[in-house]
């Protein structure tokens, strides 16, 4: 992947209402995003009295997150490009579809969505608890850091394949479900070892308003470098020199 493609951007980039527009799609879209996933643990918690970690709970929690996602990123898709994760809106950066400067303010949205929608969901549901992430029993940080370098490398390579690659041709209007099932998919896989996050703000959210730490620096350490990686497989290999777009939302 050559280096040249990365970009800055400028000081006043931040500033600009195309780029504050992005920012504000991609904070409704993680509401929408998070209420909905984290919101069906708590109201499956509810229903089965704690039965969120069983086999039902995780297929109920893997079908909300990928209808959740599916819309979320469709509704941002024409504003923001509908990353809705700092994980894929890093990988943007390092495959150099996306400035560093309008990729934190796409950070300082994410994050402050996520927060704002369980604060949402704490107080509409009387107080109930946001659980943060947290690793199964026998799971060690390291085998947690792996399952998300490797999920997030299929979610962040899906959306390079679908929603990315110039080639894309009419693969491009089935992106948000792609991406939303393959998401769906990885909870299925991953969700009894270490929750499968797949996205910083979606562990940001719960554990800044259950004040929960506890290996918290897994969920942002395996998604930035399975996208990373992502990014440079799918830009180096697939994406065929000269055929790169401008930098631009509509790339997503």
């Amino acid at each position: 992947m050559p280096i040249y493609r990365i970009a800055i951007g400028s000081p006043g980039e931040a500033s600009q209402p195309d780029a504050l527009r992005a920012a504000l799609a991609e904070f409704f879209s993680m509401i929408i995003f998070v209420f909905a996933g984290e919101g069906s643990g708590m109201a499956f918690n509810k229903l089965t009295d704690k039965g969120s970690t069983t086999p039902a709970g995780l297929v109920a929690a893997s079908l909300a997150h990928a209808f959740g996602l599916f819309v979320a990123v469709s509704v941002g898709a024409n504003i923001s490009g509908g990353h809705v994760n700092p994980a894929v809106t890093f990988g943007a950066f390092v495959g150099g579809h996306i400035t560093l400067l309008r990729g934190i303010l796409y950070w300082i949205a994410q994050l402050l969505g996520s927060v704002v929608a369980c604060l949402l969901l704490k107080f509409s549901t009387g107080g109930l608890e946001t659980s943060a992430f947290s690793l199964s029993s026998g799971v060690s940080a390291w085998n947690a850091v792996v399952f998300e370098i490797v999920m997030t490398f299929g979610l962040v390579y899906t959306v390079y394949a679908t929603a990315v690659d110039p080639k894309k041709g009419n693969v491009g209007i089935i992106a948000p479900i792609a991406i939303g099932f393959i998401v769906g998919a990885n909870i299925l896989a991953g969700g009894a070892f270490d929750g499968a996050s797949m996205n910083p703000a979606v562990s940001f959210g719960p554990a800044v308003v259950s004040w929960t730490w506890t290996n918290h620096w897994v969920y942002w350490l395996g998604p930035l470098v399975g996208a990373a990686i992502a990014a440079i497989v799918y830009d180096h290999i697939f994406i065929v020199e000269g055929t790169h777009e401008p930098l631009s939302t509509s790339d997503f």
